[in-house]
């Protein structure tokens, strides 16, 4: 059975609380699963580019996922968990559905934030999202 797992990370209580629970439960397991830390930046319009260099622009976007994937990267290597860490640029949800589907995930393992169905709505959820373009499970932690 495939155990790749993808958490998406954004650097929130509630995404480090999806790390701490993968730690746990990969310690009950005989095969330990492969974890792919994933941080999307949003992409910014390309119309940033005319006040703002490429190099910039792509070294921001770099340190914002570093300072977010950080504590997860951390806890992940003291547990002893083979994982790998990514920053991608683009829309979080298709983003986020796309990775674990190239790489072979059998598992999305997203913070839950804890909205109310009204606000989540109005913020159009990125885990709704991901829950609706996927056919594989999501689990979200509070």
């Amino acid at each position: 059975m495939n155990t790749n797992w993808l958490i998406a990370i954004d650097g929130s209580t509630p995404s480090l609380n999806a790390v701490d629970y993968v730690i746990v439960e990969a310690a009950s397991r005989a095969a330990k699963p492969q974890v792919f830390l994933i941080n999307v930046q949003a992409a910014l319009s390309s119309n940033i580019t005319r006040f703002i260099d490429g190099k910039t622009l792509e070294e921001f976007h770099r340190e914002a996922g570093e300072a977010a994937l950080e504590v997860a990267k951390e806890k992940l290597a003291a547990a002893g968990l083979p994982h790998s860490a990514h920053i991608l640029i683009g829309e979080a949800a298709p983003t986020i559905v796309e990775f674990a589907k190239d790489k072979g995930c059998s598992l999305i393992i997203m913070g839950a934030h804890g909205f109310g169905s009204v606000t989540g709505l109005f913020m159009g959820s990125v885990t709704n999202k991901v829950i609706h373009l996927t056919r594989l499970p999501v689990l979200l932690i509070k």
